[in-house]
């Protein structure tokens, strides 16, 4: 077991784990940040991507010690309102179906959309590649990433 002082959604966070403990489990296990889901397990999924710093990741195979000083955002600290543009998108567009994955959807998208705030339709494809819907809705997913991209830019 080990000490690390963690930053998460702007807050700094004391846990004593394992070192090779998957920051998805530290999230939801001790510091009951339960948005983030746990999906495959082998990061093929995407239902538990968070941002480490600015990048989208996948939770389930990243080690707390692998953080080090860098700050981890979660769907609890993407907006304190729900009002980020992605989830303001994401319930215009009524993307939700059972919503399972969609925490990591819209982690991705947001992470992707601060890269590339005016995004082609391919370019959304090709980024949220990986992240399974397992319901289906890609369509309104993208329609809801090109909408968040407006609002964004506005």
């Amino acid at each position: 077991m080990a000490n690390f002082s963690l930053k998460v959604n702007g807050q700094t966070k004391e846990v004593d784990v394992d070192p090779s403990t998957p920051m998805l489990w530290v999230l939801r296990d001790h510091l009951k940040l339960v948005g983030t889901k746990f999906g495959c397990g082998i990061a093929q999924c995407g239902a538990c991507t968070v941002h480490l710093g600015d990048n989208a990741v996948r939770s389930c195979q990243l080690p707390v010690s692998a953080v080090g000083e860098q700050s981890i955002t979660t769907i609890e600290g993407l907006s304190e309102n729900g009002d980020h543009p992605v989830q303001k998108a994401w319930l215009e567009e009524d993307v939700y179906q059972c919503g399972y994955c969609q925490a990591g959807q819209i982690m991705n998208a947001s992470a992707f959309l601060k890269r590339n705030p005016n995004p082609t339709d391919t370019e959304i494809e090709d980024a949220m590649n990986g992240n399974i819907c397992r319901c289906g809705t890609y369509t309104r997913i993208k329609k809801a990433i090109k909408n968040a991209s407006t609002i964004s830019n506005a």
